[in-house]
């Protein structure tokens, strides 16, 4: 068969020569097609390129489980020593957090959400909240997404409040590392459960218990064996990144030998720069001298601002050339940039440096910041954290007698701060003015309850009205330019006409 083949493709080829070479680069592409050499992902092929590139196919578990240890203990070594780890964990921190996530309660009456309001707020602004009594609840915020940032997870159990404690609500907060984890815990279960780093699941992967130990292993004294405690009585706190995952990884990871080589090379750098600082001057002989006394021949040794030295002859002075610092300043920016995007922060924020923006550059950095301030607000600290404390609070509050049954909650983030309120505050108008959001929107993206808002606002106009006073940020009376509007609202409601004996001012151009 290859003969005749051999014999057809030499008569193509004498009759068509482009007919030929077709065939034999078709015959070629299915010999490369049979054998398996086809390219399909360039990324999947073996070569020069990808020697020593290890990609295991394990689960998100089995990659933590042998380097948790080293990379927790190693991230906090850079938060401690570091000056940009420290910021970034700081950053993260303050922004996320700030004064605090604060609980509003809806119900079915007014005095219902007051009753409720007031008895969270005696519990939760009350420092006895934490088991070690340093903080309130907010406070607690604040160490649970510290200790998340900085060592990838953090623990939070609920512990039985005295009477002695003087909370309203016999319920205590205590905030643990994940140390206390039995990470080397690891068996099977009957009923297809098991225990993964000190985990618990059933059968159907839902965790279920937590083993702790009764101290912190890194505390000097022996943490005796782990102890099993159901996962009603514990918090788990973490950020998840693939599916499965049951513990979590300090968020400097991916560049935490990039913040040790950058660290060590800024130093090496500054010690570079105090060597080039270190002025030299060397005295040599440039003759030797007829007399041995005249070797030591006194001669000054410090240099002053416009001094003037006369050498002794046969005496000669050379400077010292120290290496200056090369112009190493981009590759810093550059390497600083890949950390702050690493932890999810912008690169001013992280350094403070805000001389390579403008207005419109720095708000965008700013709007890709406060997306994952909101994704880790939202998505972790909230649904891990806020929500299960309030559940551990109403079933508390109703065995001390003051049940909260049918309130709802919505918790509401801290205020964020505009970049440029001449800007911003006149955008926010227009869109509530268009119709493209309500003033209820743009209360709660301001950080503020709209309810608790508006009621002010109608309190502050009833005392003014009360008074006989017009000011003019009243906009129900005076327009923004300063004349009195048209008509005002009459005391029943109405929109009728009501004249005033205030005197319309001219507009100003």
């Amino acid at each position: 068969m290859a003969s005749k083949l051999n014999w057809i493709d030499k008569l193509v080829d004498y009759v068509s020569p482009h007919a030929g070479a077709k065939r034999a680069r078709a015959r070629l592409a299915g010999q490369f097609y049979e054998q398996g050499l086809v390219r399909k992902y360039e990324a999947a092929s073996q070569g020069r390129r990808t020697d020593g590139w290890i990609t295991p196919s394990t689960n998100a578990d089995a990659e933590i489980k042998a380097a948790l240890l080293k990379l927790r203990d190693r991230s906090r070594d850079l938060v401690r020593n570091n000056p940009i780890a420290a910021r970034a964990v700081q950053v993260i921190t303050t922004n996320t957090i700030g004064t605090g996530i604060m609980a509003k309660h809806r119900a079915e009456s007014r005095d219902q959400e007051l009753n409720a309001d007031l008895l969270w707020r005696s519990w939760a602004e009350n420092a006895s909240v934490d088991a070690a009594g340093k903080h309130d609840f907010y406070g607690l915020q604040a160490l649970v997404m510290r200790t998340v940032a900085e060592a990838g997870e953090c623990l939070v159990r609920r512990v039985p409040a005295k009477a002695s404690d003087g909370l309203t609500v016999p319920l205590k907060l205590q905030v643990l590392e994940p140390d206390f984890i039995d990470s080397a815990k690891e068996q099977k279960l009957s009923g297809g459960g098991q225990i993964v780093q000190g985990v618990e699941y059933d059968g159907m992967g839902v965790v279920v218990a937590y083993w702790l130990f009764t101290q912190h292993p890194g505390g000097g004294g022996n943490p005796g064996a782990s102890v099993r405690v159901p996962a009603s009585e514990v918090r788990h706190i973490y950020r998840v990144d693939r599916p499965g995952q049951g513990r979590g990884v300090p968020w400097c990871a991916p560049v935490m030998i990039r913040l040790k080589d950058l660290d060590e090379f800024m130093d090496a750098q500054l010690l570079k720069l105090k060597t080039s600082c270190a002025f030299t001057a060397f005295v040599h002989d440039v003759e030797a001298p007829i007399d041995a006394t005249q070797a030591a021949a006194a001669l000054g040794e410090r240099l002053e601002p416009g001094m003037i030295e006369i050498l002794p002859p046969g005496k000669d002075i050379k400077f010292a050339s120290p290496p200056g610092a090369d112009g190493s300043n981009e590759f810093v920016v550059e390497t600083l940039r890949a950390i702050a995007g690493a932890y999810g922060i912008s690169y001013e924020s992280l350094t403070n440096d805000y001389s390579r923006v403008n207005y419109s550059s720095g708000r965008m950095g700013w709007i890709e910041m406060t997306r994952n301030i909101e994704a880790w607000r939202w998505q972790m600290l909230i649904p891990q954290f806020c929500k299960p404390v309030w559940s551990w609070f109403a079933e508390a509050a109703g065995i001390a007698g003051s049940a909260v049954d049918g309130i709802r909650v919505e918790w509401s983030a801290p205020r964020r701060e505009m970049i440029d309120p001449t800007r911003e505050i006149p955008a926010l108008v227009n869109a509530a003015r268009a119709g493209l959001m309500s003033i209820s929107e743009i209360h709660r993206q301001s950080g503020y309850d709209s309810d608790s808002v508006l009621e002010e606002i109608a309190a502050d106009n009833q005392k003014l009205d009360a008074l006989g006073l017009i000011l003019d940020s009243d906009a129900r009376k005076t327009m923004k330019a300063g004349v009195a509007q048209p008509y005002i609202a009459a005391s029943d409601g109405s929109n009728e006409e009501v004249q005033t004996d205030q005197t319309s001012p001219e507009p100003q151009s």
